[in-house]
């Protein structure tokens, strides 16, 4: 029996982004559905994406992981297909779904580029996978009456993604001198979020901080001596009125260089890839802004299509295999919190106006069979 069983193949799903000039208020108005926003706003939004000829770099990143998986899967004699698709933009959820019902596939594996769980970086992608299904006539009370979807775990603590951001940060450090100060930098959420994302297991915020400990323990190992670090936050948007976590990374590189801080390494330990908002906010703001203090300042790479991390992920691809099989499955986890559930529970990260019975959520309890 293949170790993938019971799976026909992975699906590779993340968030989009647009290709083109004129694909990017298109892609904004996805994004912001439902929130009334007009697209004079979303033009504004939009500069930043035409500061770099209105293409995101995600789309071009997601094709090389998924190249990079392709290729770990046939290095260990695996045959399975892997599907990629978007929540926002082409190929879009649907498109993805076809493509695996033409391969005849009957249960998936879904790999989410976030390695976080939170409403934005778990459940959403569960909610719209569910809500595509829907109009496609494709979702019962237990789950999907097409193609039956699970999902591998929040992978933050995984040996390989902590590996792969500790090679990074300290290939960082040659560069810029290993007395620097250590930035982590991550996605910040609203403070509600926040709270929703601590039911049952860590917050975002304490799976960060998790990772971070982690990342700077591995790297002072290298260096020799302790590594100063702390854990910041890019791409906040949303009313000035709602709260969201903070600092701000170019608000404590600014406190830094007060202190008399003159070297510092950024670390994107919250993202997968560099996508837009680690070419915007930390290679074209933080930077200018570590420039303007009089900072060094250097970027460590993401963890990407790091040798470490793609095996990473096929690992946690056939420990799934396994869970569903009904195996016992050592579950391997690094810091403070043990593996995630793969089956998440029906509260997990619900949005801070919800209750469990609303919106239907793939790959959790109560869509579980």
């Amino acid at each position: 029996m293949p170790a993938t069983t019971p799976y026909d193949a992975l699906l590779l799903y993340s968030f989009g982004g647009p290709d083109k000039p004129e694909d990017v208020v298109p892609f904004l108005r996805n994004v912001t559905a439902g929130k009334g926003i007009p697209d004079a706003r979303l033009e504004e939004v939009g500069e930043h994406y035409y500061a770099f000829g209105g293409k995101s770099p995600i789309n071009d990143q997601n094709l090389a992981l998924k190249a990079a998986l392709e290729t770990e899967l046939a290095a260990r004699g695996l045959d399975l297909p892997v599907v990629w698709g978007n929540r926002n933009w082409a190929p879009y959820t649907t498109d993805a779904i076809d493509e695996l019902e033409a391969l005849g596939a009957r249960r998936a594996v879904v790999l989410v580029t976030s390695a976080y769980s939170s409403y934005s970086g778990c459940r959403q992608y569960r909610e719209d996978l569910a809500a595509v299904l829907d109009t496609r006539g494709q979702l019962g009370e237990s789950g999907s009456t097409g193609v039956q979807f699970d999902k591998i775990r929040s992978y933050f603590n995984t040996p390989g993604f902590v590996r792969g951001n500790a090679d990074a940060v300290t290939e960082a450090f040659d560069a810029v001198g290993d007395q620097a100060r250590l930035v982590f930098v991550t996605h910040s959420i609203p403070d509600v979020m926040e709270a929703a994302s601590a039911v049952g297991h860590a917050s975002y915020r304490e799976q960060h901080l998790d990772v971070a400990e982690q990342v700077a323990a591995l790297v002072g190992e290298r260096l020799g001596r302790a590594v100063e670090w702390e854990l910041t936050y890019c791409s906040r948007s949303g009313p000035p009125h709602q709260p969201w976590l903070e600092p701000d990374v170019n608000d404590r590189l600014t406190a830094l260089a007060a202190d008399g801080v003159r070297e510092v390494v950024l670390s994107p330990i919250g993202f997968v890839s560099d996508h837009m908002e680690v070419a915007y906010d930390l290679d074209t703001e933080a930077l200018a802004t570590a420039r303007e203090l009089g900072m060094t300042a250097v970027r460590a790479a993401t963890v990407g299509t790091a040798d470490v991390f793609v095996r990473q992920l096929v690992d946690l691809v056939l420990e799934r295999a396994a869970l569903a099989r009904g195996e016992d499955v050592e579950q391997a986890a690094v810091g403070a919190y043990p593996a995630f559930a793969s089956i998440t529970p029906n509260d997990c990260c619900l949005r801070v106006h919800e209750q469990p019975s609303g919106r239907p959520a793939l790959c959790s309890e109560d869509m579980h069979r």
